[in-house]
């Protein structure tokens, strides 16, 4: 049975990058690979070839021997592909000494296969793999999205923003409106833009409630910077941007408004 996963909101075969120098093995685990219903885009034979083809067709997985022929060990490769792509890696190896798994351990694999395996060991830990690789990889995204906006304890008038790699200071009078923007938001304010890994949620929790009004799903607007209003649509003064007003924030929109 083909082994598929999530990937985004589409379901597509597992890529894998198998590094052997052993021709004939390397040969039977790409078959057993192809077999399982993965696609293996190439088989490399060196640490060196490991890190270029990774950076060239990143894939979803590396299986690597450990003990490769040339000047990279498979140990070293794995630790490139790990800090540079952050591509989980399971290791192959004949040697199950104790100096063989403490050296592998230092690269942080995410599976450990002694050959000759079989071929159900080898999906599971691949599988076990995916999955591990996964939850991290959404650990660190809501560790990051924590620390993309930092708020001003010292003040109550401003916030510092993550971006551009560096924190900048926001006041919130210079704001004008805040878009969304798949996973990100995007902080409009009289002289600049910032793009930053955060939520429209959170954006309402940390702005001022009495200045700030949600007026679509993916817009929030300060209230004073409102020019004009013509449902359904909202016109931001200086920057002339028009603004859809969604129907669900309509009655919220209209009851902060001094109206005539």
């Amino acid at each position: 049975m083909s082994l598929i996963y999530k990937k985004t909101k589409i379901m597509v075969k597992l890529k894998i990058l198998v590094v052997e120098d052993e021709s004939i093995v390397a040969k039977d685990i790409q078959n057993s690979l192809k077999k399982l219903g993965y696609v293996v885009p190439t088989v490399v034979a060196s640490g060196e070839k490991a890190i270029e083809e990774a950076e060239q067709s990143r894939p979803d997985l590396v299986l690597m021997d450990i003990m490769l022929k040339g000047e990279i060990t498979g140990i070293e490769a794995a630790n490139s592909i790990r800090e540079r792509l952050g591509i989980p890696v399971i290791f192959l190896t004949a040697y199950a000494d104790d100096n063989t798994l403490g050296k592998a351990k230092m690269a942080e694999p995410y599976g450990y296969i002694i050959k000759p395996f079989k071929e159900k060991e080898l999906q599971t830990t691949i599988e076990m793999a995916i999955y591990k690789h996964e939850k991290d990889s959404q650990v660190k995204k809501e560790r990051d999205l924590y620390h993309s906006i930092v708020e001003n304890k010292e003040s109550k008038d401003s916030i510092f923003v993550r971006a551009d790699y560096r924190l900048n200071k926001i006041k919130f009078e210079d704001i004008f409106f805040v878009e969304a923007l798949k996973d990100y938001v995007v902080i409009n304010t009289s002289d600049n833009i910032y793009t930053t890994h955060t939520t429209m949620k959170e954006m309402i929790r940390i702005l001022p409630a009495k200045e700030f009004v949600r007026v679509h799903r993916s817009f929030i607007v300060r209230l004073d910077k409102i020019f004009s209003i013509k449902y359904p649509d909202l016109v931001i003064e200086g920057k002339m941007k028009v603004i859809p007003i969604g129907g669900l924030y309509r009655k919220e929109l209209f009851g902060r408004l001094n109206l005539i």
